[in-house]
Formats: structure tokens, C-alpha cells, sequence
């Protein structure tokens, strides 16, 4: 069975609004970047160095990374030694085949859950990233789930943190545990735990500053909430999830890369890809950083927040170009 065809079953197993909310979330990216390699498969229909050399600008055109890019040619130039494959329209399906496995990794993508009790989820990253804006939502999707939900304002310091909490808060149908600003994050932690434990909820969701003076400073306040959550919860946080804006692109990298060596993430959330055309660092972060990307904001909804499904992401980049290879090779037998 080609690629393609176990491709498209896996996906018709998977819930159709699930389905449409990726191909939505990912039109900017599809029309740039997987209408540049349509038109380089048409132009140049054979496989030569030529063809290669674009098909690497495209590729870091769209954020996708030099060293993930450099990889996958490689790896192309292999498949087509191996497969003595001359046209440009063949190339397709294994390109997506190697996107699929580079996005895949071995790492878990689904949420860490408590096995028995509470769940502790950490939110960290750097403000303007939309870190709030995923709390509120995550907090909605497992509201929906029929779960108990509380909100820990832990982001003390920026001016609004707190009171843009409380509305997502309110929106959803969650209470907020908070102080005033410039309180200790790490007092408004021990606090929530507190609460949280009083009143039986299922997953707690804490946000954290953004931003601190310097990068010791911060790495030194996530240690004190880690301290007081684990001296409460020994197997909490049970997911640290480092929220990233897909747009900002190679930044998001660097970013993942600062707050990945030392402050315990065990997952991404890219937001804001529903408003780039360079998708493609959602690749770049997953093969550079051996971290999972758990979440993927696709839109300005409360449903627009998604785990992250590899087979969809890239059904919903090449899945039309895909069928066009199909068809054509379904009508040359």
C-alpha cells in the first residue's frame, strides 16, 4: 500500500471537525510553502542538482531549518539512488514520508496525565507568546472533557497577567487562584495546590512570568515553584509545556533552545500558526530539540487548540498534492 493510501485511512479514522481545523490552521503555510514545491515539481519535472538546490530554498524559506534541511536532502538523494527515481512527481510521497518520521520522533506527543489524582500542567515562555491565551483554551478543552479545572496566576509581574487570567477564567467557567501583583509566584503556587487539593479538581494549569530580569533570575523562580508544587505533589509538574509563537519562526527555536536546557520542559506548544506561511518551523523545533510539540494553537477559537498530530499536520500541508501524484499514476497504468 503506498504512502499515501495508508496515510489517508489513518486520517478518515480521525474525527472530521479534528480533520478541518488543521487543513484551516494550516492554509497560509500550505499556499506558500507546498504551492512552491508544486510549482518546482511542474517546472522542472526532472531530478537533478537543480532541482535539489530550490527545493532546499523552499524548504528553508518556510522555516524549516538549515540543519533539519540539509538532513532531509540527504536523505532524499538516498531514496532516489536507492529507488533509481528520475521524475520530480515521485519524490513527493517520500518527502512526506520523511517529514511524518521527523515529526514523529520517539518521543509520547499526548498530554501527561496523573495516573491516580491531581494533574499539574507548568506553563513557561517568554511574554507575548501567547502563553495565557493556551491556559485559557486548555483549560476549555478539558472543561469539555467533563474534567475540574483551576487556574494558578503565577505570572506576577507582568502588568495584566493576572487580570487577563481572570477573564479567560471567566470565559471558560474556571476559577482563578491569585494574590496581587508583584506577589511571590511560588506563594501563589503553594496556595493553589492548596485549593486545588481542597476541592478534588483534576488538572491545576499554572502560569509562570515571562520574563524576569535576567535568565538566572527566571531559571531561579521556576526552581522555587518546582520545590513548593513537588513538596505538595511529589509527582508533579507532570508536564512543563514551553509555549512558543510559530510566527516569530527561527526566534521560536532559539527560544526553545534557552528555556530547554534548564528548565525541566517536557513539551512545546507552538501558537499563532494559523497566521504564518512558515509552518515549517513546527519541523526545524521537533528534529533540532529531542522535545515533542504536545499542542498547536490553529486559529482564534476556544476548538482552535489542538494536540499535535503529525499524520494531520502533514495531510492538511500535502495531502491535495498527494492525490494529484495518485491520480496521475492511477491513469498511466
Amino acid at each position: 500500500m503506498s504512502f499515501f493510501k495508508r496515510l489517508k485511512e489513518s486520517i478518515a479514522q480521525k474525527t472530521e471537525a479534528v480533520t478541518s481545523i488543521f487543513k484551516e490552521g494550516l492554509t497560509k503555510t500550505r499556499t506558500a510553502f507546498v504551492g512552491k514545491i508544486e510549482e518546482l515539481i511542474t517546472r522542472r519535472k526532472k531530478i537533478d542538482e537543480a532541482f535539489y538546490e530550490e527545493l532546499e530554498e523552499i524548504l528553508i524559506g518556510a522555516d524549516v531549518g538549515v540543519n533539519t534541511v540539509m538532513q532531509l536532502i540527504d536523505d532524499l538523494r538516498a531514496e532516489v539512488k536507492k529507488r533509481k527515481i528520475e521524475e520530480a512527481a515521485e519524490l513527493q510521497p517520500i518527502l512526506s514520508e520523511r517529514l511524518v518520521e521527523l515529526l514523529k520522533g520517539n518521543a509520547e506527543t499526548g498530554l501527561r496525565m496523573a495516573e491516580s489524582g491531581m494533574t499539574v500542567i507548568l506553563f513557561v515562555g517568554v511574554n507575548g507568546v501567547g502563553k495565557t491565551t493556551t491556559i485559557g483554551k486548555l483549560a476549555h478543552k478539558f472543561k469539555s472533557e467533563g474534567k475540574s479545572v483551576l487556574l494558578a496566576a503565577g505570572d506576577t509581574f507582568r502588568a495584566g497577567a493576572i487580570e487577563q487570567l481572570e477573564v479567560w477564567g471567566k470565559r471558560v467557567g474556571v476559577d482563578v487562584i491569585k494574590q496581587e501583583s508583584g506577589a511571590d509566584p511560588a506563594a501563589v503556587m503553594y496556595d493553589a495546590v492548596h485549593a486545588a487539593k481542597q476541592r478534588g479538581v483534576d488538572v491545576l494549569l499554572c502560569d509562570t512570568a515571562g520574563r524576569l530580569q535576567n535568565k538566572h533570575n527566571l531559571m531561579e523562580e521556576l526552581n522555587k515553584i518546582f520545590r513548593v508544587i513537588q513538596r505538595e505533589i511529589p509527582s508533579a509538574p507532570h508536564e512543563v509545556l514551553l509555549v512558543l509563537d510559530a510566527a516569530t519562526g527561527q526566534n521560536a527555536l532559539s527560544q526553545a533552545k534557552l528555556f530547554g536546557e534548564k528548565s525541566g520542559v517536557t513539551g512545546l506548544v507552538l501558537t499563532k500558526l494559523d497566521g504564518t506561511a512558515k509552518g515549517g518551523i513546527v519541523i526545524a523545533i521537533r528534529n533540532e530539540l529531542d522535545l515533542p510539540v504536545k499542542l498547536v494553537g490553529l486559529g482564534e477559537k476556544m476548538g482552535d487548540l489542538q494536540e499535535f498530530d503529525s499524520e494531520q499536520f502533514v495531510h492538511a500541508l500535502f495531502g491535495g498534492l498527494l492525490q494529484a501524484v495518485e491520480d496521475e499514476q492511477e491513469s498511466g497504468r
